[in-house]
């Protein structure tokens, strides 16, 4: 596909969704976190039907680590892997709490901004994001391009399956589809 050709599908694209947005609900960072960990393997409806419960009590990392892993568990285990997600939601929100302590002179303006708003922050870099735990590239990107508004693709089975039969890409593999969609779309954002 060539550029003309190409910019034709994103600005069509941007006249049929010209504020992209996540379909799950949250109030938080923290709580964006946790939806968007809970999402994998799981819709986004059942996702934000546990959530619309948990995040009544929960908001906050600190709000996790009141409560037992079991009984996270229990009031997330509609979605699959509720087991390992708990854990796993449970590990992040101590993560956060301790970063929150450390890193604080070498914050972005945006990470000093949920600091000083939540007590905590989300990082603002794919490696930082990675680094906590059931948080892989694709929930980091969703994660940067929801809150922190970074031109970014998470691309998963969906997204190749799409990107090729709309012709954006001639792909065999979603990976070879998040490296060609990542250098269009980098492309695109200098022009």
């Amino acid at each position: 596909m060539n550029k003309k050709d190409y910019d034709e599908i994103f600005t069509k694209l941007l006249e049929l969704f010209p504020n992209p947005d996540t379909e799950l609900n949250f109030k938080t960072p923290f709580q964006l976190l946790i939806a968007v960990m809970l999402s994998a393997q799981t819709t986004d409806r059942q996702v934000n039907v546990v959530t619309d419960k948990l995040f009544l009590k929960v908001k906050e990392p600190n709000d996790v680590l009141k409560i037992t892993e079991e009984k996270l568990a229990k009031q997330v285990s509609s979605v699959n892997y509720y087991k390992m997600k708990a854990k796993h939601i449970r590990e992040s929100a101590e993560n956060l709490v301790e970063l929150a302590k450390y890193k604080k002179a070498k914050l972005t303006k945006n990470e000093k901004e949920c600091l000083d708003k939540y007590g905590y922050y989300l990082p603002e870099s794919l490696e930082w994001l990675t680094k906590l735990p059931w948080v892989w590239e694709k929930t980091a990107k969703v994660i940067l391009y929801v809150r922190y508004k970074h031109d970014l693709i998470a691309v998963d089975t969906h997204v190749h399956r799409v990107a090729n039969r709309l012709w954006i890409v001639k792909t065999n593999e979603p990976l070879e589809t998040k490296l060609r969609s990542e250098e269009r779309v980098s492309r695109n954002a200098e022009t």
